[in-house]
């Protein structure tokens, strides 16, 4: 794809960091962006995603990269079934261990069907990635109140590990959607198009030059 129409960035609160993001949401979505942050090594992770029409995410690149270190993974959803498929260069841990973190998970998933009935992506740390099921699902318009149990394929950053998850997501009106999982939650605000603009304790949109969508 050529030249994308609009611009999305994101100011990180809980560390020092931000998001750019190039996208058309003409026919779906198709993104690249960028993730930097100085926590818990500094990195910064380069992702492209791609859903069809309907907000189902078909297709997630992501490369994050710090120094001494480079991880990759690739999911591709193909006949209903997800194949994943991971390059590592480097150590990452002892990155994470001279910081004083414990080791990461490898890049990845052990069983890729574990996936299986997975529609959205969750990149952890992207505002971005909760638009695909506020959209998928057509949140903004739907009934006041009532929750929306998905299940997502979480990807860490920077390990690059791949879980999958099971999240709710529940309008609220006016441009709210909670957002939970087993052990969080959040009351995210969004513009007219589903686009995260505040995310409590994570990300804040401060700049507007998207297009028409």
């Amino acid at each position: 794809m050529g030249v994308l129409s609009a611009g999305l960035f994101w100011e990180r609160r809980d560390v020092p960091g931000c998001e750019h993001v190039r996208l058309d949401a003409q026919n779906g979505l198709y993104a690249r962006g960028t993730v930097l942050a100085a926590e818990p090594v500094e990195f910064a992770c380069h992702y492209e995603i791609q859903t069809d029409p309907s907000w189902a995410t078909v297709r997630l690149d992501v490369r994050s990269e710090g120094a001494g270190w480079a991880r990759g993974v690739r999911l591709e959803l193909a006949a209903g079934r997800w194949r994943v498929t991971t390059s590592e260069q480097g150590d990452l841990d002892a990155a994470l261990v001279n910081a004083g973190h414990a080791r990461a998970g490898l890049p990845g998933i052990e069983d890729p069907d574990l996936l299986y009935g997975v529609f959205d992506v969750d990149l952890s740390g992207s505002p971005l990635t909760n638009t695909l099921p506020i959209r998928r699902r057509a949140l903004l318009t739907g009934e006041v109140g009532v929750s929306h149990r998905v299940s997502v394929a979480w990807v860490l950053v920077p390990s690059l590990e791949v879980v999958q998850a099971d999240q709710i997501y529940t309008p609220l009106g006016e441009n709210r959607v909670r957002f939970a999982s087993e052990t969080f939650a959040a009351d995210l605000t969004v513009d007219d198009d589903g686009f995260v603009t505040d995310y409590p304790g994570l990300a804040r949109m401060i700049t507007l030059g998207r297009g028409s969508s």
